[in-house]
C-alpha cells in the first residue's frame, strides 16, 4: 500500500515537472505579473464581443502605401478590430510604413506577424537572407542555430514585427515532398527536433516569439496543401515517433506558438486537422501539453476549401488565432453566429482573447513605439550579420567521402586541374584563385560544346578539382564518369545537393565529394581552404540522397587533428572488421599472446587501430598505439611473404611450381625425385632417409 502511494506522488510530481517546463518561455515571467493581468483586464473592458473576436484573426495584405490600401487597413483595424497583420511580399521601406499606420490608429496594438523561413528576405526586397533550412540541417553545432534565430529577432524587432511564422519543424523524409523539401532541417526526427528547439530560444530569448510549423507533420507527403488536401495514412507509432517528434520537443522547449496544417492524418482525427477537435484539443493541447498560441495556417489555402464558417469551426475545434481568411466579414459573421447558436461560448472567446492579450504584454505591445525608417537598412545588416551568415554557410560544408585523400592536397605532386562546369568562367575564379595562391593549378572551362577537347588536355593530369556551378550537369556526366575512373577526382558542389543524384555514376567513382551549398565567395575560398589544409569541416548530410549517401554522412577534416576514416570511405564494411575484435580477444583468452595492436591500411588511409590485452601474461599495462616493441626475424613474414602473395595474385608463380624453374641455379644441385620426395616428407613433418638439410642446400 505504501508503495503505491509513493508510486501515485512520484506520477504527480513528474506530471507536475512537465506541465511546468512546458509552459511557454514567453509567458512564464510575465502572465501571472499584476501588471500584465492589470494591463490585459484594460483591454478586456473596452471590448465589445465582436472586437473580441477581432482579436483572433490575423489580416493578410500587401505592403503597398496607396491611398485605396490605407482605406482598406483602416477598416480592418477600425471596423473588425483585428489582433494582427500579415504582410506579404513586397518593400521594407512600405512595410514600415503601414506598420506604423496601422498601429496608430488601433485601438488595442497589433499583432505583425512574418513568414521569414530563411530570414526577412523571404519576403522583403534587399533584406537579409540566410541559408535554406536544409543546408542548416548540415551544421553539428546547434549554438550556431541559436545565434541564427538571436539575429532574425534583432532584425525583426527592427521592422516592427512580433511574430515569425517559422521554424519548419516537418520532417523532411519524402523526396516527392512538392512543398517542403528543402524548408526542413532534415530527415533525421531527432535532428530536426535539434535545430528546431535551438532556432526557437534564440529568437523567444530576443523578444520575437516563433511559430513552428505544420502539425501534425507535412513532411511524408506528396500533395501540396496550399493545392489540396494531404493525408498522413500512418498509424500513432509512427506518427509518434517521426512527424510528431518535433513538435514535441519545440513543446518542451517553451514555444510561444504552433501553426497546425491543413493535414488529414485519420489516426488523429476525422477531416483537416487545423479544423480538427481530436487533433488540436486531444492531441496538441492534452497530449502535448501545449498551452500557448495555437494558429491556423492560411484559411484561403486551397487545402481546406469547401468547409462553410471555416474560422468558427477553427476556433471551437481548439485554434486561438485565424490566419488569412478569404472574406473577413464573412467568416467574423460566421463566428458571431456560431456565439448565438451555442456552438461557441463567450466563455470560449474571453479565454482566447486574454491568451493573445497576454502574448501582446509579453512581445513589448503594451508600450509599442513608433518604427524608425531613418537609416533602417543600414542598422539590419551589420558586421555581426555578415560574419554570422559566412559562419553558418562555412560550418554547413560538408566532405561525404575522401577514398584518395585528397582533403588536404598533396602540394609536392604537380599537375593538378581544376575544371570549372559553370555557365561562364567568373563563377569559380574565387575558388581558383584561392587556391593558386598557393600552389601551381590549371584551369579550364567545360562547355557542352567542348567536351572532346577538354578530355584530351585532362588526360596528361594526376588528379583533376571539379566545381559543379550548374545544376544543368547530365551533359557532363559521361566525361566526368570516364575522368573519375582514370584517376583521382574531387567533385566540389556550389549548388544544391540534389544534383549529386542526377550524376550517380560520377559520384561513385570519384574520390571526393564535397558539398560547399552555395559558390558565394568567402564560401569558395573556405572549400579551397579544406583543400590547402587551412580549414576545418565536420558537417553532415541533413537528408540522404538516392543510392549514394545516407542521411549523417560525412567526414571531419581538422587541421590541427589526425584524420579519421571509416571503412567505408574505401569501400570496406565495418561489420565485417568488427570481428577482428572477436578473434583478437580470442587469441588472449587461449593464452596464445598476452595482447596485440592490429592496423589495418587500406588505399594507404587506416580503416582499423584498436589495441588488445598488456604487453605480458603477469603484467596489467594495457598494449597501446604509441608503443615501442623488440622485434626480430621479420624478414619473412614482412619481405619475403608479401612479395610472393604479390606475385602469385599476379598470376607469375603457382604453389606447386618448381623453385628451380625460378631459379636455374637450383637445377643442377636438387633432383626433381627428390624435389618431389622432399615435398611429400615436408607435408609429413620428416625428410627422407639419408638426407640432412646440409645435404639438400650446400
Amino acid at each position: 500500500m505504501k508503495k503505491r502511494i509513493l508510486w501515485c506522488i512520484l506520477c504527480v510530481c513528474l506530471a507536475s515537472t512537465s506541465l511546468f517546463a512546458q509552459e511557454p518561455t514567453l509567458l512564464s515571467g510575465v502572465h501571472d505579473t499584476e501588471a500584465c493581468r492589470k494591463w490585459v483586464d484594460g483591454q478586456m473592458e473596452k471590448m465589445t464581443l465582436k472586437q473580441k473576436v477581432g482579436q483572433l484573426f490575423i489580416y493578410t495584405l500587401q505592403p503597398v502605401t496607396n491611398q485605396y490600401s490605407k482605406n482598406v487597413l483602416r477598416k480592418m483595424v477600425d471596423d473588425y478590430g483585428v489582433g494582427g497583420l500579415l504582410f506579404t511580399g513586397g518593400e521594407l521601406r512600405k512595410q514600415v510604413q503601414m506598420t506604423n499606420y496601422a498601429q496608430a490608429h488601433a485601438a488595442v496594438p497589433l499583432m505583425v506577424t512574418f513568414d521569414g523561413e530563411w530570414g526577412l528576405g523571404m519576403r522583403l526586397k534587399d533584406t537579409p537572407s540566410f541559408p535554406y533550412n536544409r543546408v542548416l540541417g548540415c551544421i553539428q553545432n546547434d549554438s550556431l542555430l541559436y545565434e541564427y534565430g538571436k539575429e532574425v529577432a534583432r532584425q525583426c524587432r527592427l521592422i516592427g514585427v512580433q511574430i515569425n511564422f517559422a521554424p519548419v519543424a516537418d520532417v523532411d523524409n519524402n523526396p516527392n515532398n512538392p512543398v517542403i523539401n528543402f524548408r526542413s532541417f532534415g530527415s533525421d526526427p531527432k535532428r530536426v527536433a535539434e535545430k528546431v528547439a535551438a532556432y526557437v530560444k534564440g529568437l523567444e530569448d530576443n523578444g520575437v516569439m516563433a511559430v513552428c510549423k505544420h502539425f501534425p507533420g507535412h513532411g511524408d507527403t506528396e500533395i501540396d496543401s496550399h493545392n489540396a488536401l494531404p493525408e498522413l495514412n500512418f498509424d500513432r507509432a509512427r506518427l509518434d515517433s517521426i512527424e510528431l517528434y518535433p513538435f514535441k520537443k519545440a513543446i518542451e522547449a517553451g514555444i510561444g506558438g504552433v501553426m497546425v496544417g491543413h493535414l488529414h492524418a485519420p489516426s488523429l482525427g476525422e477531416g483537416p486537422a487545423s479544423i480538427s477537435q481530436e487533433v488540436i484539443m486531444h492531441t496538441l493541447i492534452d497530449e502535448l501539453r501545449f498551452h500557448g498560441l495555437v494558429v491556423t495556417d492560411a484559411l484561403e489555402m486551397k487545402g481546406i476549401a469547401g468547409h462553410d464558417d471555416v474560422c468558427a469551426r477553427a476556433l471551437i475545434a481548439g485554434n486561438d488565432v485565424v490566419l488569412s481568411p478569404r472574406n473577413l466579414k464573412k467568416e467574423i459573421d460566421g463566428v458571431m453566429s456560431a456565439l448565438k447558436k451555442g456552438r461557441l461560448s463567450e466563455t470560449d472567446i474571453d479565454r482566447k482573447c486574454r491568451k493573445v492579450l497576454s502574448f501582446k504584454y509579453a512581445l513589448g505591445l503594451s508600450s509599442w513605439k513608433k518604427v524608425e525608417e531613418e537609416g533602417l537598412a543600414e542598422k539590419l545588416v551589420t558586421p555581426e550579420l555578415l560574419s554570422l551568415q559566412q559562419e553558418l554557410s562555412k560550418a554547413a560544408v560538408t566532405v561525404l567521402k575522401d577514398s584518395s585523400s585528397l582533403v588536404p592536397l598533396d602540394l609536392s605532386v604537380s599537375g593538378t586541374v581544376l575544371l570549372s562546369v559553370s555557365p561562364s568562367l567568373s563563377e569559380a575564379y574565387p575558388f581558383y584563385h584561392q587556391l593558386k595562391q598557393t600552389f601551381p593549378v590549371g584551369w579550364l572551362h567545360a562547355n557542352v560544346d567542348s567536351l572532346d577537347a577538354v578530355e584530351a588536355r585532362l588526360r596528361p593530369t594526376q588528379r583533376v578539382l571539379v566545381a559543379l556551378h550548374t545544376d544543368k550537369v547530365e551533359p557532363y556526366a559521361a566525361l566526368l564518369e570516364k575522368l573519375a575512373k582514370d584517376k583521382p577526382l574531387a567533385l566540389i558542389c556550389f549548388g544544391d545537393m540534389k544534383m549529386l543524384e542526377k550524376i550517380p555514376e560520377v559520384v561513385c567513382h570519384a574520390s571526393t565529394v564535397i558539398l560547399a551549398h552555395s559558390d558565394e565567395k568567402f564560401v569558395q575560398r573556405h572549400v579551397a581552404d579544406l583543400f590547402l589544409d587551412n580549414a576545418y569541416a565536420d558537417g553532415r548530410l541533413s537528408i540522404p540522397l538516392s543510392g549514394l549517401f545516407k542521411a549523417g554522412a560525412g567526414l571531419t577534416v581538422d587541421p590541427e587533428a589526425p584524420r579519421q576514416y571509416s571503412p567505408e570511405d574505401v569501400g570496406m564494411n565495418a561489420s565485417i572488421l568488427l570481428q577482428i575484435d572477436s578473434i583478437a580477444e580470442e587469441g588472449i583468452r587461449l593464452k596464445a599472446y598476452p595482447g596485440c595492436h592490429v592496423m589495418i591500411l587500406r588505399e594507404g588511409l587506416p580503416v582499423y587501430n584498436k589495441c588488445f590485452g598488456s604487453y605480458t601474461y603477469e603484467g596489467k599495462e594495457p598494449v597501446k598505439e604509441n608503443s615501442l616493441y623488440d622485434l626480430a626475424s621479420l624478414t619473412k613474414v614482412t619481405a619475403t611473404l608479401l612479395a610472393v602473395m604479390k606475385l602469385y595474385d599476379e598470376g607469375k608463380f603457382g604453389l606447386t611450381d618448381r623453385v628451380s624453374d625460378y631459379l636455374p641455379i637450383l637445377k643442377k644441385r636438387i633432383s626433381r625425385v627428390l624435389q618431389s620426395r622432399i615435398y611429400f616428407s615436408m607435408n609429413l613433418g620428416y625428410l627422407p632417409t639419408g638426407l640432412s638439410m646440409r645435404r639438400l642446400w650446400i
